[in-house]
């Protein structure tokens, strides 16, 4: 170890850069564990930047010739200078750590500037639209960016302050669902594993300095690809929190898959820290006392087909006239066909088969089942003519122990004895580690209500609405000012739970959502092909943000669809109500930009860094998107002091608004700004700009 940090210091000598560079490699060696998640930190991720202003200094890639659907030119370049003449604008760049020197003259529409995540970034934000409705309430924000960027950009309004993170990042399934470093990584990626830890790694990171650390939650969704090793990096990353892990049925036909048990369920990771905890559920229903639900009888896994467990295929003998369970036959043996079962006259023998004639097996034995028929917790449903010729329905030892321990009362009988049951209002309960909760079907409640909100627009696999807003309501039920962050938005299916979540208690919970604005990868050769770029208007509009994103939100606030039609439908189980009522909330969207410090000190740089000063300051009421002719503004919840000559009319204005709570004020001199902060009531902070801004991106990002 001595002899490599001498080694390192000499190169430090001849070269900084290099040798800060090694001494970081090797501490990242040097701090990993002999037992535990080991994998390479690849390179550091870049991220390209269409629509970007070519700027002198800026590095960047030669994009393939308009029409080509060729990668192109992978290597990066900086640019030396910008020729302009008969109104074309030419860059002429040079190859960056070329072995031998290298340059060209290039078009700037043929250039696109490049990001790398150890550059110091200087972030601004443009907002795009908005949808008003929730009268004085907090803004959800929507931004579209690079996530890892947007997350450094949040250290600067948010640090601290997140109650809750939600995110469902890629499952790294090799189907093209995720990027590095602008390639899509695919199965066949030998180091897919390792680049996807890399991925998250930066992410999380970054988001821990986001967490309020008295009480806050991290909730990860992943499927069974990389779960392993996504427990074993929350493990080492978060060393203080409570950690649990939930499986959760989200498919109950199962997804097919060659050579391969169907998978019917996801994990739930979910962290807590300081002095969070997990709420029991309030079990409530839009006014009237929800009731016990009956299950199916009949196994529903390939893995419960007949053989697989001895004495769970036996028949149910149902009376034809009635409808009702008369008798329950024994077990038969493997090798007696069912028409073999002995006979019971007035009855059919029902067994467990699926429509398509396999045999399966009763969900429990017949002992089991002749006691619950006995307290009425077994019922024949209704007829169906198939192979399964009735519906055979149970309760399951979850809903019995509710009933029988008082939170739920049985409010009546069926005319077969079985139970009517129902929940007492306010009751409350802790689910298992095991979920298999009908409003979490990723089908029904995550691809059907998408379908009623964007009709004729697809995205695959988004979540039920449902279970994400099961998941927050463990932790932010009693939180009604909670924020919430998705940095994996996707089709903004959080920020439509905490809405949700908002309208059952009257919260003003905000959601900020972090998405990009990628096309889909199957449409891009297309695109590509018709002669377009990314950053183009034309291919832009195709892009996750634009196309699903935001409308998505839009949608849900207003109750219309993009087309202007009343969303058709209604929302269920807690709170059910017509979709077309909408919600009252507020929601904007941006779109991240690249500021440089030079331009943001000389004040140059103000309408992109303005919404970031509202961010900070609660993202409500109004906001002040340019410097004050008379030197000094107030917001609802900030004020803005650009003439120190003029501190004495702004501190007046700030004493006189209740609700204010940040005062930005611009000055170099640190000695005048300690002036005015004293002047300020204790319940406002001085924040001293651009002092405040620039340092956080300039020292506070680990680089």
């Amino acid at each position: 170890m001595s002899r490599l940090t001498d080694l390192i210091a000499r190169a430090k000598a001849k070269d900084r850069a290099l040798g800060d560079e090694l001494e970081r490699e090797f501490k990242a060696l040097a701090s990993r564990r002999a037992f535990g998640l080991n994998f390479e930190r690849h390179r550091p991720e870049s991220v390209e930047l269409p629509g970007r202003p070519i700027r002198r200094g800026d590095k960047v890639r030669i994009l393939p010739p308009r029409g080509s659907t060729a990668k192109g030119d992978a290597r990066l370049w900086k640019v030396l200078r910008i020729d302009e003449a008969d109104g074309k604008r030419t860059a002429h760049v040079s190859l960056i750590d070329a072995a031998e020197p290298e340059t060209a003259d290039v078009a700037t529409d043929d250039i696109v500037v490049v990001a790398e995540f150890r550059d110091y970034i200087y972030p601004g934000l443009v907002s795009t639209g908005k949808v008003e409705r929730g009268a004085d309430k907090p803004y959800h924000t929507v931004i579209n960016g690079e996530n890892f960027h947007v997350l450094e950009a949040l250290t600067f309004t948010h640090r601290g302050k997140i109650d809750a993170i939600y995110i469902d990042p890629p499952y790294n399934t090799g189907a093209r669902d995720w990027k590095y470093n602008n390639d899509y990584v695919e199965e066949e990626d030998l180091y897919r594993h390792s680049k996807w830890l890399a991925f998250m790694e930066r992410r999380l990171l970054v988001a821990k300095r986001l967490l309020n650390p008295d009480a806050s939650c991290l909730i990860v969704s992943i499927d069974e690809k990389e779960y392993l090793r996504l427990g074993m990096l929350l493990e080492q990353m978060f060393p203080e929190a409570s950690m649990q892990m939930i499986s959760s049925v989200i498919n109950p036909k199962g997804t097919g898959r060659f050579n391969e048990f169907s998978r019917t369920n996801e994990y739930i990771y979910m962290l807590w820290f300081g002095d969070e905890r997990v709420k029991p559920l309030k079990v409530t229903a839009a006014g009237k006392a929800p009731k016990v639900e009956w299950q199916t009888f009949r196994r529903r896994d390939l893995s419960s087909v007949r053989h697989t467990r001895p004495g769970q295929f036996y028949p149910i003998y149902v009376n034809e006239e009635s409808g009702e369970i008369d008798h329950i036959g024994e077990p038969l043996p493997h090798h007696v066909p069912r028409d073999e079962a002995p006979k019971r006259k007035g009855c059919i023998a029902v067994f467990p088969v699926r429509p398509d004639g396999t045999e399966m097996n009763w969900a429990i034995t017949v002992p089991a089942l002749k006691n619950r028929l006995a307290k009425g917790y077994a019922r024949a449903g209704k007829f169906t003519g198939e192979a399964q010729p009735y519906i055979i329905q149970y309760l399951k030892s979850g809903p019995i122990k509710d009933i029988e321990e008082g939170r739920a009362t049985i409010v009546g009988r069926n005319p077969d004895g079985s139970v009517i049951a129902e929940y007492q209002q306010g009751t409350r309960k802790l689910p298992t580690t095991q979920w298999e909760f009908t409003s979490h079907s990723a089908e029904h409640y995550g691809t059907n209500l998408l379908k009623r909100l964007l009709p004729d627009r697809r995205f695959p696999f988004p979540k039920s609405m449902y279970a994400v807003e099961d998941c927050l309501r463990f932790f932010i039920e009693d939180k009604p000012h909670a924020i919430v962050l998705d940095f994996f938005s996707g089709s903004g299916t959080t920020a439509h739970a905490v809405m949700r979540l908002n309208r059952q208690d009257g919260g003003r919970r905000q959601c900020i959502s972090v998405t990009n604005n990628e096309v889909a990868a199957d449409e891009q050769a297309a695109l590509r092909m018709s002669g377009l770029r990314p950053g183009d208007p034309d291919w832009e509009k195709w892009g996750i943000c634009d196309y699903i994103t935001k409308p998505r939100i839009r949608a849900a606030i207003t109750g219309k669809t993009p087309e202007g039609e009343d969303i058709d439908g209604d929302y269920k189980f807690t709170d059910e109500f017509p979709m077309a009522e909408g919600f009252e909330e507020n929601a904007e969207f941006f779109t991240l930009t690249y500021e440089t410090p030079v331009a943001v000190h000389h004040n140059l740089a103000f309408q992109r860094i303005a919404p970031l000063l509202w961010m900070r300051a609660g993202a409500e009421g109004p906001r002040i998107d340019a410097l004050p002719d008379q030197g000094w503004a107030v917001a609802e919840t900030y004020g803005l002091l650009v003439d120190l000559d003029r501190s004495a009319e702004f501190c007046d204005a700030v004493d006189a608004c209740e609700r204010l709570r940040i005062a930005y004020i611009v000055t170099d001199d640190d000695r005048r700004f300690q002036s005015v902060a004293r002047r300020l009531p204790d319940s406002v902070e001085p924040i001293r700009l651009y002092e405040s801004y620039l340092s956080n991106f300039r020292f506070s990002m680990g680089r």
